[in-house]
This record gives C-alpha cells, structure tokens and sequence, in this order.
C-alpha cells in the first residue's frame, strides 16, 4: 500500500511547492511509482510540472464526487509521476467542503482506491490551515513541515504543531512527523546560521539532515514546467532534493 505524504505549513513563500514537486520528481527517478496531488487553489505544482489548470477534471470534481480520482490523474510527462491537477474551481471548496457530509475525510476516500496503485502520494498543500489542508492531513500517513530560515521560522510553527495533535487525536491517528525542512538557506549569512540552530535546538529529532539550499536553478525550473532534477541535475537544488528523498526513504 502506498505512502501517502503531505507537504504543509500555513505560511506562505516557505517552499511547499517546490519540495513537492521535486520530492515527487526525485522519488519517481528512483522507480517507485509516484502521484502528486495539487491540493492548492494556487495550482502551482500543476504549472510547475508543465499542466494546465484549466483542462478538467480536477482535484475539485473528485472532491464534489462528480468523478473518481482515477480518472482525473493524467501524465506528468516524466516517467513515473502522475499527477491530480487544481483546477480554478478549487477555491470554491473551502467554502463548499464543510456543508458536505464527512467532509474532513473526502480526499482520503476519494485516494484510498489509488493507494494500491502508487508507492508515494505526495500531496502539496495550500498556505493555511483551512478544510483543504484538513483533507490533506487526514489522507496522510506523514507530513513534511517546509520551514524557511528566516526571521519568523518559528512564528507559526506552534500553531501547526497544534493542529496537527487536533488531527492525530480527532481525526488521523495514524499521522507521524516525517520531519521539518529547512529551505531557502543561504549559509552565508549569520541569520540563517541562527534560524538553523534555534530549530535544530526546539526540534532536534523533528528536523531532517538535508538543508534546501537558495538556488537560482530551482527558482526558474517552474518556469519551464519542469523539477529542478531535469532542469539542471546537477545544481545545488538538484543535489539537495535526491539527498532529502533518500533521507525521507530512509526514515521510511
């Protein structure tokens, strides 16, 4: 039965996207069969795989129960990784979601057919903690915590924390930590070595060895509706995410 991660913060700019999409892309490399699944209204990991988000159907009519998830996934192009795109309508759910009977589990109902099918899910979350992201921590068997080192690293993460025990308690016993990531790390600066420490010291088995570097090549392989790894395999980016995927294998 596949894995199912969630990639998630309720702040914005931290990176989920971009360790979704590469996550995914560098998992799918290995040879595990992989789908990755466009929770954000924002349908940046669909353009950031080279989709269209206004090609239907979306992650949205399978959460209205206008059809099965299997016949929403469509090719990534890249061997291996399938993809559940967001379509516009999307950010009608939030609203939409909760007047619907059982609507917290709709996305873990709406995959568990697909668990067979796929040894990785990941699931990219939007920036908030609203019924989407909700869906997405009760579909999860884990959850990566992308967290940027910069001055409010820690803002917010108490909060996420938190609503994660809600979810482990009320609605998803099985939901571990996989581990916080650290992104957009400059080295250089006294800031990030700071940023790093504090949470490295508040969180010591939570945070993942792997740091995501700032890298120009993982900027711009959105814009090319590609991962970084077939952007530019052998950039810093690049390097970072095979080296977090192994690290997310290995702590299984």
């Amino acid at each position: 039965m596949g894995i199912v991660y969630a990639i998630a913060n309720q702040k914005g700019g931290v990176g989920k996207t971009t360790t979704a999409v590469n996550v995914a892309a560098c998992i799918a490399e290995a040879g595990l069969s992989t789908l990755l699944v466009d929770v954000d209204p924002q349908g940046n990991a669909t353009v950031g795989l080279g989709a269209s988000r206004d090609e239907h159907p979306g992650l949205y009519d399978v959460l209205a129960g206008d059809v099965e998830a299997a016949a929403a996934i469509r090719p990534s192009g890249i061997a291996g990784l399938d993809l559940l795109v967001s379509t516009p309508d999307l950010a009608g759910a939030a609203m939409e979601l909760p007047r619907l009977p059982g609507s917290e589990a709709r996305l873990r109902d709406a995959l568990a057919p697909l668990r067979d099918a796929y040894e990785f899910l990941i699931l990219d979350c939007p920036p908030s903690l609203g019924p989407l992201t909700v869906n997405a921590l009760v579909a999860a068997d884990r959850v990566i915590v992308p967290v940027q080192t910069e001055y409010f690293a820690l803002e917010g993460l108490a909060g996420l924390l938190d609503t994660l025990g809600l979810i482990q308690r009320e609605l998803n016993p099985r939901l571990t930590i996989a581990g916080m990531l650290l992104t957009m790390h400059d080295n250089r600066t006294k800031l990030a070595q700071d940023v790093e420490r504090e949470v490295r010291e508040h969180f010591p088995a939570l945070v993942f060895d792997t740091v995501i570097p700032r890298n120009v090549r993982l900027g711009e392989a959105p814009s090319f509706g590609r991962p970084v790894i077939h952007h530019d395999p052998h950039c810093a980016g690049s390097e970072a995410y095979f080296a977090l995927a192994k690290e997310v294998a290995a702590r299984g």
